[in-house]
């Protein structure tokens, strides 16, 4: 079975799927990780924690002006090559972060891994569905869009784990190799498309002309603007405040995670 042909709404999803899915889980985990890891990075850069909490806005910033610029720049290349060139940047910038001792240098790796982590999550959600074919479109994207939420639920508790073991270099480390055997499998299990006929950058900006579409972004920046709020600072609000003790940090970010993922579940019922 080849690992892109379309599938019925009741078959087996096509392996890029998944694939796909475990990308979009790295990309999900280092848009988060910054909060499990606050304090230790804020102190080995000797910056204050709320100075660091600017790798979490930076983030932000990438995602919001280079994530669409770098996919509309991309509309023409081949998929499998943008996805393997957003996994290897995110790499890059990882590795970067985890080799240098200046905090400037580390914002801009983060803004560096926002610029491919938004061309990734958007060629990766057309491709997840083109596999799929239309009966089994829907159920693709939900497939691929839950590393997101298994990101919140156990990526980020257990890179706040690893960051308190052996340093959050080691988080950052971790995620390079992993984003470069993702990059290797999709070069495998992916292939060159043939004759694919690119959108104009026009037809992609028409649908801004659309209301509906503003009431939209705008709700979701809200929302994201919210969830980042607490979400951000959730570390030394626990251990400084609270009084909690780091080792008790993953655990309150795996209930963080659950809560997550119950409110998505239920809100798409109504």
């Amino acid at each position: 079975m080849s690992p892109l042909r379309p599938e019925s709404a009741s078959s087996k999803l096509p392996f890029v799927v998944p694939l796909l899915a475990l990308g979009t889980f790295l990309m999900s985990t280092t848009e988060f990780i910054i909060a499990g890891i606050l304090p230790d990075m804020a102190s080995d850069l000797g910056v204050s924690v709320s100075q660091a909490g600017l790798l979490i806005t930076a983030f932000a910033i990438g995602m919001i002006v280079g994530g669409p610029t770098i996919s509309l720049a991309t509309l023409r290349l081949p998929r499998r090559s943008t996805l393997v060139l957003a996994l290897g940047t995110f790499a890059a910038g990882h590795m970067i972060a985890a080799l240098s001792s200046s905090f400037t240098v580390v914002l801009a790796a983060r803004v560096l891994t926002a610029l491919a982590t938004g061309a990734f999550l958007s060629v990766a959600s057309v491709v997840a569905t083109s596999a799929a074919g239309p009966a089994a479109a829907s159920r693709a994207m939900g497939v691929m869009m839950s590393g997101m939420g298994l990101a919140i639920v156990a990526g980020v508790p257990l890179g706040s784990f690893v960051g308190q073991s052996i340093g959050w270099r080691g988080t950052f480390w971790a995620l390079t190799v992993l984003a470069a055997i993702v990059a290797v499998v999709i070069v495998r299990f992916i292939p060159v498309e043939e004759h694919r006929e690119a959108p104009s950058v026009r037809s992609q900006l028409g649908v801004l002309r659309h209301g509906r579409m503003w009431l939209v972004l705008a709700a979701t920046a809200l929302v994201s603007g919210g969830f980042l709020a607490a979400y951000s600072y959730i570390s030394p609000l626990l251990t400084e405040r609270t009084g909690l003790s780091e080792g008790v940090v993953p655990l309150v970010l795996v209930g963080f995670g659950i809560g997550a993922l119950l409110g998505t579940n239920l809100g798409g019922r109504f």
